[in-house]
């Protein structure tokens, strides 16, 4: 269901994504809009987006915005929308 949640909204490129547990994303920013939905686990966002995103939780990455994440102890699933293919 999230992934037509996300087609319906126009993103071009959807996908299913896993992240193993404390996986690091350093600082970064986006140039097209990004979001996703959590189907397993969690991943906690600091810098420009502070938040925690858990199972059943979506998240709209704001274009532009600089940020860092840290996946949870026990990875993290998720439905990807992506505007642009290199942004990821």
């Amino acid at each position: 269901m999230q992934k037509e949640t996300l087609e319906k909204e126009g993103f071009p490129i959807v996908y299913d994504w896993f992240d193993e547990p404390d996986t690091h994303y350093p600082s970064h920013k986006h140039q097209g809009k990004v979001s996703f939905y959590v189907t397993e686990g969690s991943v906690a966002f600091s810098g420009g987006i502070n938040r925690i995103v858990a199972t059943g939780e979506r998240l709209d990455v704001p274009v532009g915005v600089e940020h860092s994440a840290v996946v949870g102890p026990d990875g993290c699933r998720y439905v990807v929308g992506q505007e642009i293919a290199t942004d990821a």
